[in-house]
């Protein structure tokens, strides 16, 4: 019953049962104890041996405050005793019934005669990462079933316990695909116009999301586009020539299952072209005179300087390949079209290639990948957190959208975050508190989500690496002496949206980047005073030493056992405090508070029993110990005298050497 905007258990006196069985009528009153039924549904064919029914309910209050739903959900009767997948096309069926306004689409509940229906949904949903939420139930379990408390808690079992937000891999289907539409669109529309496109951002900013989404726009209008993977070594190994039948070996296996392909062997360096545009000129007379998009997804694969096969990088075969799709695609118009996909614009902002002209430089239209504003933002997730019982402050859209720089790989793994330090009892208020805390969390502990995403830089492209690390550490005159090489550098990194220019001055758009960078890299900063020098080399000395004596301890009570260790420890402390602290257990020689240790006492340690720890540091003993020795030497509470940069060089150099072994080591 519905009344003052108000939802209330029950049935719609307008819908018709009549089509249900007494179980499922019995099911349905079951149901409607908790929920409103608003439509009797039907029956949907999908074969002679797949006939599915349905009816529609309506949240009450109790599950609008549970689970932030409001839309409808479709219930599906799967009268057969044994699930298979493709009852869940039925649901696909009754959705195409209704306007996509009514329905809520990322849920619908399933009620079969498969008695192992909740296991089998579970199975399912481990193997697909990007399905629907299925709330379950069998036939047996809700005949009879005086529990009033079943049904809300078999649905809290299935929305809560699904982190939503904690996606790997690209997004193949449109259920949890957001802020990219309009993207696609344009996309999907230069293709239509017979215009050439290319895409660019840093990993895990939604390309490849964003090519599937292409795929999926340009199938609903029965038109088509190959997929080729530049990553795959089976491309990238091939010459330009083969690459070429590559591509229409992809095609056949994407769109045309019946082309005849001729070997790859007739492809030589002379016919390649002239087959690769027989047999595309075969194809699209085939597919009905409908232009085909090959989208070319990690280009960096098959450009020059970036691929991982040399021909690719030191010969001429970048320039073949694009002279051939150029000349086709010229000579043949609205045959096909292509979309490069990558990181950088390189391949199309270079207009030399070893002495010779760049076929494509110039030569199409492209874009970076936009990062997403506050409204894109909080239509993920607000859609993925009500899902899950997590209800965010309206505030927060505005702070992840800028401490995350509108990143959706970052935000949705921060709130990922959020939803493991949550009180598992749901639904979830996520304030500015609970929202800090998770935040700081995320600096912590997922620095090598932000190391994935720069890789790419700091593999191919240094210097655009580095300018954003000299930003980070505030050093802005090496920063403008690496811009001043090249525009492009600045315009990349602004393209990525990692940074922003205003009045001349150039800042993070992206946080969690910056506080990675500062982290990371805060010890090449330039230094201009004597008391910066003197700061830096304490507190790294002060890091060094308190993590080697917890090393020392660890490696020689590994190896002599607490009273050997005890004893041999002793020794190289030598007297008169061998004799001061004999007697106290080995744990307390190492604790300052009780035992004078020093820096000296630590190195000492480690050189005379070198061969236990030389898989830590090294096989080189004298080198480990001229290092532990500069770190020693400029330590900072003598100030003896000033520090040149010359030694603060040699420090630096000292310190992160022994610093890294030990991170490694931890």
């Amino acid at each position: 019953m519905n009344n003052t905007n108000k939802t209330y258990p029950g049935i719609n006196q307008k819908v018709s049962l009549a089509h249900f069985d007494e179980t499922e009528k019995e099911i349905i009153r079951k149901i409607s104890s908790e929920w409103y039924v608003t439509n009797g549904g039907g029956e949907i064919v999908l074969s002679t041996t797949s006939r599915y029914k349905y009816f529609l309910v309506k949240p009450t209050e109790n599950y609008k405050e549970l689970f932030n739903i409001e839309l409808e959900i479709i219930v599906i009767f799967s009268n057969y005793s044994m699930f298979e997948t493709r009852t869940l096309d039925s649901v696909s069926a009754v959705e195409k019934k209704y306007q996509s306004l009514r329905l809520e689409k990322l849920c619908f509940v399933l009620i079969s005669n498969d008695n192992n229906i909740v296991h089998r949904i579970n199975e399912l949903v481990k193997q697909d990462q990007e399905s629907q939420i299925v709330v379950p139930f069998s036939y047996s379990e809700l005949i009879g079933n005086a529990d009033p408390y079943f049904v809300r808690n078999r649905f809290k079992n299935h929305f809560y316990s699904r982190d939503l937000f904690a996606f790997e891999s690209p997004l193949k289907k449109d259920l949890y695909f957001f802020g990219r539409n309009d993207l696609v669109l344009k996309l999907v529309n230069r293709h239509r116009s017979n215009e050439n496109t290319a895409l660019f951002g840093l990993r895990k900013t939604g390309k490849t999301s964003v090519i599937f989404g292409i795929k999926r726009v340009l199938e609903s209008l029965g038109e088509y586009s190959v997929f080729i993977d530049c990553q795959n070594p089976s491309l990238h190994k091939r010459n330009w020539n083969n690459v070429l039948w590559y591509i229409l070996h992809e095609l056949k296996n994407q769109i045309y299952s019946d082309l005849n392909l001729p070997n790859e062997n007739l492809f030589t360096e002379l016919n390649a072209s002239l087959l690769f545009e027989e047999y595309l000129n075969i194809t699209y007379k085939y597919l009905g005179n409908k232009s085909i998009l090959l989208i070319f997804d990690e280009i960096e694969n098959i450009t020059f300087n970036t691929s991982p096969s040399e021909h690719w990088t030191t010969r001429l075969d970048f320039i073949f390949l694009w002279q051939s799709l150029r000349t086709i695609f010229q000579k043949n118009k609205n045959i096909f079209s292509y979309c490069i996909v990558g990181t950088n614009p390189n391949a199309i902002e270079t207009s030399q290639i070893q002495g010779k002209p760049n076929p494509i430089f110039n030569q199409i239209y492209f874009e970076y990948i936009p990062n997403f504003d506050v409204p894109q933002t909080r239509e993920m997730v607000r859609k993925l957190g009500r899902i899950m019982g997590l209800q965010f402050d309206e505030s927060i859209y505005s702070k992840l959208t800028d401490d995350f720089g509108g990143h959706p790989f970052l935000i949705r793994h921060v709130c990922s975050l959020i939803n493991k330090i949550s009180d598992q009892t749901r639904p979830v208020r996520v304030d500015k508190m609970l929202y800090e805390k998770a935040k700081s969390n995320f600096h912590e502990e997922n620095s090598s989500y932000v190391e994935m995403i720069l890789g790419v830089l700091k593999d191919f492209y240094p210097y655009e690496f580095d300018m954003l690390k000299y930003i980070a550490i505030e050093d802005m005159t090496t920063f403008r002496q690496l811009a001043e090489l090249s525009s492009e550098f600045t315009n990349h990194l602004i393209g990525y949206k990692i940074i922003d220019k205003s009045n001349n001055n150039y800042y993070f758009k992206i946080d969690a980047i910056k506080d990675y960078l500062l982290a990371k890299h805060k010890y090449e900063k330039a230094l201009e005073s004597p008391q910066e020098r003197f700061i830096e080399i304490s507190e790294r000395r002060n890091d060094i030493e308190i993590k080697l004596r917890k090393i020392v301890r660890t490696i020689l009570q590994a190896n002599f056992g607490k009273s050997d260790a005890t004893i041999n420890y002793l020794n190289i402390l030598g007297e008169p405090r061998k004799s001061k602290y004999y007697g106290i257990s080995f744990n307390e020689l190492f604790d300052p508070n009780i035992c004078e240790v020093y820096f000296e006492d630590i190195r000492k340690s480690i050189i005379k029993y070198y061969e236990l720890f030389k898989n830590i540091f090294g096989s080189n003993k004298e080198d480990f110990d001229f290092k532990m020795k500069q770190i020693n030497k400029y330590r900072s509470d003598a100030h003896a005298k000033e520090i040149s940069k010359e030694e603060m060089d040699m420090f630096r150099h000292s310190a992160t050497f022994i610093q890294n072994k030990i991170k490694e080591f931890e």
